[in-house]
C-alpha cells in the first residue's frame, strides 16, 4: 500500500513539474527559432521592412538590393541562433516536403572563408527537379527546377538550418508544388471576399483565408514498429487479427495520458512553440495508441507550412522517445483510423470573422452572405472537393463508421436550416417595410441566439458549420492540407465573384436596394443549394439511396474520385480563378493517379513477401510440430491414438486449408498485379489496381489472421496487435 502512494505521489510530482516548466514559458518561448515580424524589427533598415511587409500584405515586389540587405540580417541572425547551413523548403507533389542544404560557407578568390548568403540565394535556387512527379509536366531529362522565395511564410531555423519556405516551379513556369496553386487560390479568395466584404464595411481591404487543423496520429513502440515489416514499407498492418481488448470500452478516449507519451508531448510542444507552431490541444483519442494535437486557428498558408513542419518535427521528437509516429490514415485494422480536420474561415483585415455572426442584423446579414455562398460554392463543385481528400489510404477510412462517407453533404444545424428556409420564402423583388422589418429583426436578427445552443455537431458529416467556421472532415491524417485548401478557397473564390456581379445587376439595372439585392440573390442560392445539405445520419443505408436521388456523387475510390479534376467545369474553374492551368491540373490527376498505383503495388509486394516468407513458413513449422505430437502418441497408444490426437488433427487440417487458400490467393494477386502493370493509360492502371488487385487483400488477411489464432503464440513471426496498441 505504502508502495502504491509513493508512486501515486511521485506521478503527481511529475506531472506538476511539467506543469510548472511549461507554465509561462510557451510565450517566452514562442517563436525564437522564427524570423518573424519582431526579428525582422530588430534586424532589418526600414526600408527593408518596409519592402518585405508590402511583399507580405500586399503582394508587391522585393527590389533585389532590398533582397540582398533581408538576406544578410536573415543570415546573421540564422547563425547567431546556431544554423551553419540554408536550404529552400518546398512541397513538391510527393505531398511531402523537400530540402536540399548549402553551407553558409563559402570561399574568396585568395583562399580565405566567409560565411555567404546574399539575395540572390534568399529569393531564388535551382534543385534539380529531374526525380520529383511532374504529371508529364517536363521530361525526365530536363532537371531544370526552380524554388522562389515564399516571403508570406517566415523564414525559420530548424536544427542547424536555415529554412526558406519557397514555391517549386517548372523551367517553363507551371507549378510543380502544392504551395504554389495555394497561392493563388488565396488570392483569388482574398480578391473576391474582399468585394463582397465593402458591400458591409468600406474599410475591409483584405481578406484572409483561415486554418485550423487537428492532427491525429498513432504512437507506437519503435523496436515494435521495426519487428513489422509492413508498419515500415507501408505505414500500416497488412495482416494483423483484432487484440480481445480495443476500443470497445471507449476507455482511453480523453483518458488520462500515459507517462510516456506526457513526456513525448511536452518536448513536441516545446520544439513547436519555437517554431511558432502555435500547438494549444493535446489528448487521447478513441483508439488505444491514438491520439490528437490542435493549434491555434492561422492564416491558411502559414497553417499548411506548419502542418507539415509539425509531421516532421514529431518523427523527430518521436524517435528521441523510442516511438514511431504514425500519420497513415488506417494503420490497424477493426478499431478508428486518423483524420486531419480542416477548420476554415475567412477573416478581415478589421478583425471580422466573415463566417461569425454579428451583434446587429447588418452584420449578421453579411454571416448569411458568406455562409449560403459556401453552401452554394460546395453544392456545385462537391465532386471536385471530394476528390481532393482521393488517396488509397484515406480510401481505408472514409465511410468506415469513424470518418464521413464519400458523399459529401453540408450540416448546418436544425435552427440555422429554419433560419434558411424562411429567407427562402422572401418575395422577389423589391421588399416592403414590413418584409424589411421581419427579416432583420426576427430572421436575421435572432442568428447569434440560435447558434448559443447549435452544439449538435454530427459526426457523420463531411462538411459541418460549427459555430463560426465550417469543418471538413474527410481530410486524412497524413493529407497535405495544400490539397484540399486549394479546391475550398478556389470554388468559394468563383462562387463570390458570380453572387457579386449577380448582386451588382440587381442594383444597377433592378433600382434595387443593396439589401434588398442581397436577399433575393440568397434566395436563389439557399432554393438551388438545397440537395447538399444534409442533417442525419450519414451512414445510413437510406442516405446512400437519398443522395442518389438528389444527384450527389458517391465516389468511393481513389481513381472514382480523380476522375472529376479533367472535366472541362473544373478546368475552366481553374482556369478563370488563375489557380492553375489545364497543363498544371492534368500533370496533378496523373502524378495522383500513379500515387496511388504504386501504394498499392507496394502493398501487393509487402504482402507476397509477408506471406511466403514469414506467415507461412511458420504455419508450416508449427504443424510440423503438431504432426510429430500425433505421430508420437500414436506409437505410445496405438490405435486409441485417433480419440486422443483427435483435436490436434483438426488443427492441422485446418491449418492446412488456411496456407493453401493464402498461397492461391496470393498468387493470383500478382498475377493480377502482372497484368494491371501491362496497362498504359492510367485511369485504366489505376481502376485495374483498384477492382482487381486490392481486393485481394482482404481475402489474404483473413486466412492469416485465422492461422495467427491457430499458431503457437511463441511460433507466430509477426508483434500482434496487443503488443503494438497498448504503450507501457
Amino acid at each position: 500500500m505504502f508502495k502504491m502512494r509513493f508512486n501515486a505521489i511521485s506521478e503527481s510530482l511529475r506531472r506538476n513539474r511539467i506543469i510548472i516548466e511549461e507554465k509561462g514559458r510557451r510565450s517566452k518561448l514562442f517563436g525564437t527559432q522564427v524570423f518573424n515580424d519582431e526579428k525582422m524589427l530588430q534586424y532589418l533598415t526600414k526600408d527593408a521592412l518596409e519592402s518585405v511587409r508590402g511583399a507580405i500584405f500586399s503582394g508587391s515586389k522585393i527590389d533585389r538590393k532590398i533582397a540582398d540587405q533581408v538576406a544578410e540580417a536573415m543570415k546573421g541572425w540564422a547563425i547567431a541562433n546556431g544554423a551553419t547551413h540554408y536550404t529552400h523548403w518546398f512541397q513538391p507533389l510527393t505531398g511531402s516536403t523537400a530540402e536540399k542544404h548549402d553551407a553558409f560557407f563559402d570561399l574568396l578568390p585568395d583562399g580565405k572563408g566567409l560565411e555567404k548568403f546574399g539575395g540572390g540565394q534568399l529569393v531564388q535556387q535551382e534543385p534539380d527537379a529531374s526525380s520529383f512527379p511532374s504529371g508529364g509536366i517536363r521530361n525526365t531529362f530536363e532537371a531544370r527546377g526552380y524554388t522562389a522565395w515564399d516571403p508570406t511564410s517566415p523564414a525559420f531555423v530548424y536544427g542547424t538550418t536555415l529554412c526558406v519556405p519557397t514555391i517549386f516551379v517548372s523551367y517553363t513556369g507551371e507549378a510543380l508544388d502544392n504551395k504554389a496553386p495555394l497561392l493563388r487560390a488565396l488570392h483569388a479568395v482574398d480578391e473576391a471576399a474582399t468585394a463582397v466584404a465593402k458591400y458591409f464595411d468600406k474599410n475591409v481591404s483584405k481578406v484572409n483565408a483561415t486554418l485550423g487543423w487537428e492532427q491525429e496520429y498513432f504512437l507506437i513502440d519503435k523496436a515494435l514498429a521495426y519487428s513489422r515489416p509492413d508498419i515500415i514499407l507501408t505505414g500500416r498492418t497488412l495482416v494483423g487479427h483484432l487484440a480481445a481488448k480495443g476500443q470497445q470500452l471507449d476507455d482511453h478516449y480523453f483518458g488520462v495520458i500515459p507517462n510516456r507519451v506526457l513526456s513525448f508531448m511536452s518536448d513536441l510542444e516545446k520544439e513547436c512553440t519555437k517554431l511558432g507552431i502555435p500547438v494549444k490541444t493535446r489528448h487521447n483519442e478513441v483508439a488505444p495508441n491514438q491520439f490528437e494535437l490542435a493549434p491555434v486557428f492561422e492564416e491558411a498558408n502559414l497553417a499548411v507550412d506548419h502542418n507539415l513542419l509539425l509531421m516532421d518535427v514529431m518523427e523527430k521528437i518521436a524517435d528521441a522517445h523510442n516511438f514511431k509516429v504514425l500519420f497513415h490514415e488506417k494503420p490497424f485494422a477493426g478499431i478508428n483510423g486518423s483524420g486531419k480536420h480542416n477548420n476554415w474561415s475567412l477573416a478581415t483585415d478589421t478583425g471580422i470573422n466573415l463566417l461569425s455572426p454579428g451583434s446587429t442584423p447588418m452584420k449578421n446579414l453579411q454571416f448569411l452572405t458568406f455562409f449560403v455562398n459556401t453552401i452554394k460554392a460546395v453544392d456545385h463543385y462537391e465532386e471536385l472537393l471530394r476528390s481532393s481528400i482521393a488517396s488509397a489510404s484515406n480510401d481505408h477510412r472514409l465511410g468506415a463508421n469513424e470518418a464521413p462517407p464519400a458523399i459529401l453533404s453540408i450540416f448546418i444545424g436544425k435552427q440555422l436550416g429554419q433560419v434558411l428556409d424562411e429567407l427562402e420564402g422572401v418575395s422577389q423583388g423589391k421588399l416592403s417595410p414590413e418584409e424589411k422589418t421581419e427579416l432583420k429583426l426576427n430572421v436575421v436578427g435572432k442568428i447569434p441566439e440560435i447558434l448559443l445552443d447549435n452544439t449538435d455537431r454530427n459526426r457523420t458529416s463531411p462538411f459541418a458549420f460549427t459555430g463560426n467556421k465550417f469543418e471538413m472532415r474527410g481530410v486524412g491524417s497524413k493529407t497535405n492540407c495544400a490539397k484540399p485548401m486549394t479546391i475550398l478557397n478556389t470554388i468559394v473564390a468563383k462562387q463570390l465573384k458570380a453572387f457579386k456581379k449577380e448582386v451588382d445587376v440587381l442594383i444597377d439595372k433592378k433600382n434595387l436596394k443593396k439589401d434588398e439585392a442581397i436577399f433575393n440573390v440568397l434566395r436563389e442560392y439557399i432554393k438551388t443549394s438545397k440537395k447538399i445539405r444534409f442533417d442525419g445520419d450519414g451512414y445510413s443505408e437510406d442516405w446512400e439511396k437519398e443522395a442518389k436521388r438528389r444527384k450527389l456523387s458517391n465516389n468511393k475510390t481513389t481513381p472514382e474520385a480523380l476522375q472529376i479534376m479533367t472535366g472541362k467545369d473544373s478546368i475552366a474553374l481553374f482556369r478563370e480563378m488563375k489557380v492553375m492551368s489545364e497543363i498544371e491540373v492534368r500533370a496533378r490527376q496523373e502524378v495522383e493517379l500513379e500515387a496511388y498505383i504504386l501504394h498499392i503495388q507496394i502493398e501487393g509486394r509487402v504482402l507476397n513477401e509477408l506471406m511466403y516468407n514469414h506467415v507461412i513458413p511458420s504455419s508450416i513449422q508449427y504443424q510440423n510440430k503438431l504432426i510429430t505430437n500425433v505421430n508420437g502418441l500414436k506409437e505410445i497408444y496405438g490405435a486409441i491414438h485417433k480419440k486422443l490426437t483427435e483435436g490436434q488433427l483438426n488443427i492441422i487440417e485446418q491449418i492446412a486449408e488456411h496456407i493453401s487458400e493464402i498461397k492461391k490467393k496470393t498468387d493470383h494477386m500478382v498475377e493480377a498485379r502482372k497484368r494491371a502493370n501491362t496497362l498504359k493509360d492510367l485511369n485504366k492502371k489505376a481502376s485495374a489496381y483498384c477492382e482487381n488487385v486490392r481486393p485481394y487483400f482482404d481475402e489474404i488477411r483473413y486466412h492469416s489472421d485465422k492461422l495467427e489464432r491457430l499458431v503457437d503464440d511463441s511460433e507466430w513471426p509477426l508483434t500482434k496487435y496487443r503488443e503494438l496498441l497498448f504503450i507501457k
